[in-house]
Formats: structure tokens, C-alpha cells, sequence
């Protein structure tokens, strides 16, 4: 399965991105998704993951209130709305998929990896 991530790019403090995830050949509603980040000189953390079944089951500290993570069963994606975004939200976002049942957002359950995107958000 390959993943695509679209939709980074630059913002100023308090500004919003919405990222999307796509699968090359098939839609993602039979997979659990994960957003993950690393920024520079720091460990990958996990952002938010997406049930295929009960929906939203994860949202890190530092985003909740800010960010939202939703399937866009239209088009067979997963987005990451960001708003309010601050200086720290700064990295490379990389989206996973997770073709088992399990309701888990760590890095090691997910098996298939996007490149990453990069998000920016200046003072």
C-alpha cells in the first residue's frame, strides 16, 4: 500500500493546514490511519489516529482542541485539519496505515508509510 500526504506548506502562528492521506490504488476506509511527526533533532511522536470502525481514538496532548482527524469517505481519504497552529507543530507529518483490528496508535503497528510532508508555522 502506498501513501501519499498533501496539503503542508508554510503558515504564520494561529494559521491552519488541512493534510490529506491517499492511497495510490485504493481507498483507505479498511485501514486504521495514523498521523505521526518528527521535527528536527527530535524523536517521532504520534499526532492522531483513525479507527476504520469507531473513528477518531487518539489525539496527542499538544494537539487536542486544535487538531481533528476525519475520513473523507467521498474520496476515500483521511485528513488532518490543524488550526490554531503554533511554532512547535513545526515537522515533517507522515501518515500510516494499519490493516488489523487493533486500536493502538504506535508507530510499530502501522506497516505502511507515507514519504512525509512538510509543515511550517513561523512566529
Amino acid at each position: 500500500l502506498q501513501l501519499v500526504e498533501s496539503g503542508g506548506g508554510s503558515v504564520q502562528t494561529g494559521g491552519s493546514l488541512t493534510l490529506s492521506c491517499a492511497a495510490s490504488t485504493r481507498t483507505l476506509e479498511h485501514f486504521n490511519i495514523g498521523w505521526f511527526r518528527q521535527a528536527p533533532g527530535k524523536e517521532q511522536e504520534a499526532v492522531s489516529c483513525i479507527s476504520k470502525t469507531v473513528g477518531a481514538i487518539y489525539y496527542a496532548d499538544s494537539v487536542k482542541g486544535r487538531f481533528t482527524t476525519s475520513r473523507d469517505n467521498a474520496k476515500g481519504t483521511v485528513n488532518l485539519e490543524m488550526n490554531s497552529l503554533k511554532p512547535e507543530d513545526t515537522a515533517v507529518y507522515f501518515c500510516a496505515a494499519d490493516p488489523t483490528n487493533r486500536r493502538v496508535c504506535r508507530s510499530d503497528v502501522f506497516t505502511s508509510w507515507g514519504q512525509g510532508i512538510q509543515v511550517t508555522v513561523s512566529s
